[in-house]
Parts: structure tokens; C-alpha cells; sequence
């Protein structure tokens, strides 16, 4: 199995030999692949009662059900504001039970004053970036959406996916944008046709897509040198402490 290499084969000293790995192809195929559906939570940043963001969130939520997936779509209200109240907060345990329960995500916000909405920042910073040694986000797909009042915009999609590769996540390459949401709903709620409509259906299919390609493998994707490199130092930390 090709998953070290010899000291002498190092291309600089520098470089742990037992925590420098050459890449497995056979690893990033699953030996049993899962058979569920996929889990995907949803997040969307308004409380307003015609909430766009939220109108768009349900739409895409009922595209990724007819494409087989379990979706579980969070709804913000009286999630209170990060450090405002304490992790055993019910709405805090929601979310993060949904967080370890989902292997994607998406995140769809307006955008307000240029940027996303702080309800939808709230909801990803109390998502933490570990457990204890569980990783909530870390190796699962992402999409991101946004609305606006006027012409289409990037901002607040731009800053998410700023934010899911802090969270370490897989953002998909596809994303939506939609401009004068007002306009794309009809009274019931629902989009009508349009080229945003048909954005939305080709962002949630290729989520899909990556998220069936990748859940089986996210923990070997996103292993990697320095960690394997820090978990042998703290080892040695350890069981030299135990010698003293």
C-alpha cells in the first residue's frame, strides 16, 4: 500500500515521514457505499413573514426531495444571538444536532446593506468547528444562494462561500443568485419559470451530485498532513508525561 515514503525518498527534511502520505486512489472509492438518502440541511437568513430567502430555501428544498434526497430545512426563529445564551439553548441543540446529522448544506441569504443577513451569520457561527473530536461541517457539500431587492448580486453568496471554506466544507462550484426576488413568487409562494428558476434546479442537482460522490470519502479528503503531524506530537506529549 502506497501511503508513506522511505526518509530517503523525502524531498526536504523538513517533511514527518510517518505523517507524510502519498494520495490512495483506491481510498476515495468506498468499499460499501451508503445506500440512504442523502442529508442535507437548509438555512435561510430572514424573519420576515414573506420571507424570499426562505420562500427560495423551501423551493429548492422540494427539488432535492423529488431528486431523492432527506432534507430538513431549520427555521431561526428564537435561535438567540451567538454568546447570548448558553450551548444547552434548545434552538442552539437543533441546529447542531441537524448540523451532525446533515452530510450537505445550503445556505441561502438576502442580501442586506451588501452583505449577508447577521440571522444567517448567526446560525453558522453557532455551528462550532469542533465537538470535542467530531468536526460538524468539515468534508461536507455546500451550496449558497442569495436573493435581492435589485439587480443581481454576488456579495452575500461570496461571502459564504468565504465562510464554508472556513467551516471547511465542499462549496460546490455552482451557486444562485436571484435579483427582484419579489417579482419571481407567485401569491401561494412558489417560483415561477424563469432562467433563475432553472439556476436553482441545475445548483441543487449538482449538489447532489457531489454530495453522493464525496460522503462516503469526505474523512480521507480532508485529512491531512499537519493534522496527522499534530496528532503524533500530542501523542508523544502524552505518553512522555506518563514516563515522568
Amino acid at each position: 500500500m502506497l501511503d508513506k515514503v522511505s526518509i530517503a525518498a523525502l524531498p526536504s527534511s523538513n517533511l514527518d515521514a510517518d505523517c507524510f502520505h502519498l494520495p490512495e486512489p483506491a481510498r476515495l472509492q468506498a468499499a460499501t457505499p451508503s445506500t440512504h438518502p442523502p442529508r442535507i440541511l437548509m438555512l435561510y437568513g430572514s424573519l420576515r413573514e414573506r420571507s424570499y430567502s426562505k420562500l427560495l430555501t423551501l423551493e429548492a428544498a422540494r427539488l432535492l426531495e423529488a431528486m431523492g434526497a432527506e432534507v430538513r430545512v431549520f427555521d431561526p426563529q428564537d435561535l438567540p444571538q451567538p454568546d447570548g445564551a448558553p450551548d444547552s439553548h434548545p434552538k442552539v441543540q437543533e441546529l447542531r444536532n441537524l448540523a451532525a446529522w446533515s452530510e450537505g448544506m445550503v445556505w441561502c441569504s438576502p442580501e442586506r446593506h451588501g452583505a449577508m443577513t447577521g440571522i444567517l451569520k448567526s446560525q453558522i457561527d453557532w455551528i462550532p468547528l469542533a465537538v470535542g473530536a467530531v468536526r460538524p461541517t468539515q468534508g461536507k457539500t455546500l451550496a449558497v444562494m442569495e436573493v435581492s431587492g435589485g439587480s443581481q448580486s454576488f456579495n452575500a453568496v461570496n461571502q459564504m462561500r468565504l465562510l464554508g471554506r472556513w467551516m471547511r466544507m465542499l462549496t460546490i462550484p455552482n451557486q444562485s443568485s436571484v435579483a427582484k426576488a419579489f417579482l419571481e413568487f407567485d401569491e401561494a409562494g412558489r417560483m415561477k419559470p424563469s432562467s433563475y428558476y432553472d439556476r436553482v434546479v441545475d445548483v441543487m442537482e449538482e449538489l447532489l451530485k457531489f454530495t453522493l460522490l464525496t460522503r462516503d470519502v469526505a474523512p480521507y479528503l480532508v485529512e491531512r498532513y499537519s493534522e496527522r503531524k499534530e496528532s503524533a506530537e500530542a501523542l508523544s506529549q502524552r505518553v512522555n508525561q506518563r514516563a515522568l
